[in-house]
């Protein structure tokens, strides 16, 4: 495993440009968001996706997230944000909220599993957002450990727990953590919430009144 140190909030871009290599070839790279250490792979590979799911043993019918480096990369990609989500967006984005929007046809099935829709973000964090940019399209970003186990804000057990498996390490020291983004599916004549987070529901539902 390789490992890339930089700082979490002015990463060194060749570092990251490293890193973004090893996912371009089809690695698995752990890193840090601003809640907690993710995994990053190429959402349009399936060989990339398969060694995500080898490496957290995770059934097949989960859903994996994505993160971007901002609305620009996601409509590059193919991605629709309709009005609402725009709004949501435009009002929490870069942060804690994640929109669940339709997959676009590039995406390897998995990363949907089947269901049509993926949901991202675009983290508060700027290494992540630069190593999505480094790449040139959004990266995955499920937790950083094994399904069923704890996620972690601690690089050091990210090397405990996947050390053996990852094709390298983003270490910025340990992530903010705190509560998970909060989940929105805002693409209907009614907001839906999915997972409560970081964002309120009640600050989601102001920003569409």
């Amino acid at each position: 495993m390789l490992e890339f140190r930089v700082e979490a909030g002015r990463p060194d871009r060749h570092t990251l440009h490293r890193a973004a290599a090893l996912l371009r070839d089809g690695g698995v790279v752990a890193y840090p968001t601003d809640t907690l250490y993710g995994l990053a792979a190429n959402p349009a590979s399936a060989a990339a996706m398969a060694q995500l799911y080898r490496i957290k043993g995770r059934p097949v019918d989960l859903a994996i997230p994505l993160i971007a480096s901002g609305t620009g990369q996601i409509e590059a990609a193919g991605g629709v944000l309709d009005p609402a989500s725009r709004r949501l967006a435009e009002a929490f984005w870069p942060g804690p909220l994640t929109l669940v929007i339709p997959a676009w046809p590039q995406l390897d099935a998995h990363v949907h599993a089947g269901r049509g829709t993926v949901a991202i973000r675009v983290p508060d964090l700027p290494v992540a957002r630069l190593l999505a940019d480094a790449c040139g399209w959004p990266i995955t970003s499920t937790s950083a450990n094994r399904s069923g186990d704890p996620a972690t804000e601690d690089p050091d057990a990210v090397r405990v727990a996947l050390g053996g498996l990852l094709d390298g390490l983003i270490d910025a020291g340990p992530s903010p953590g705190g509560e998970p983004s909060t989940i929105v599916d805002a693409s209907g004549a009614v907001p839906v919430l999915i997972r409560a987070g970081a964002v309120s529901w009640d600050r989601v539902l102001e920003c569409l009144l």
